[in-house]
């Protein structure tokens, strides 16, 4: 307590001021920052990256069911080895796929299912992400070669694995891929 004026007044009130000042100063500062969140998620998001969600076992062991992707969906040349994820409408499964580019346009792709190995130009891959030999032969006939503007993709876990081997997915149109893979979650 202090004497002003000849009258005695509390402190707690005068510290009750400061408190509610720092209080309200805080809440603003906080209401700031969330703005600023808001702004830089906005930012990302229109250029082009945003979060989504693997779905199955296809891309096992790189990728696992249920794991948080980060795709980066500006335009961006796709290259080989690339993890994309293809729009719902880009096969006729009707879902978004997560799959490995293996093949782009002018790429003759070959696959010996009884040795379980695929081939680009001539060149047999060296594939340490497929977790088994690519020994499943779907309705796709091979040896082929990708036509412009559409590429061919595999996913990792080739035993479990609905892909470019098989009609219903087939050559994906460039044009239908809605990103790269650039990050993920545990």
């Amino acid at each position: 307590m202090r004497v002003v004026n000849e009258f005695w007044v509390p402190l707690r009130l005068q510290n009750n001021e400061r408190s509610v000042g720092r209080a309200l100063a805080l809440c603003y500062d906080l209401a700031g920052s969330l703005v600023l969140v808001g702004i830089v998620l906005a930012a990302f998001m229109s250029f082009g990256v945003k979060p989504t969600m693997v779905d199955g076992v296809s891309m096992e062991p790189a990728l696992r069911d249920r794991q948080t992707l980060v795709i980066a969906a500006w335009p961006r040349r796709v290259r080989h080895g690339d993890i994309v994820v293809v729009a719902d409408t880009g096969t006729s499964l009707g879902e978004p796929i997560v799959k490995r580019v293996i093949g782009l346009p002018g790429d003759k792709i070959n696959i010996d299912f009884q040795a379980g190995v695929v081939y680009r130009n001539g060149e047999a891959l060296d594939e340490p992400y497929a977790a088994a030999p690519t020994d499943i032969r779907y309705d796709v006939v091979f040896p082929l070669e990708v036509p412009p503007g559409r590429c061919f993709l595999l996913g990792d876990n080739r035993a479990h694995s609905e892909d470019s081997r098989s009609s219903r997915v087939g050559l994906v149109d460039l044009r239908e891929i809605e990103g790269v893979v650039i990050g993920k979650g545990k």
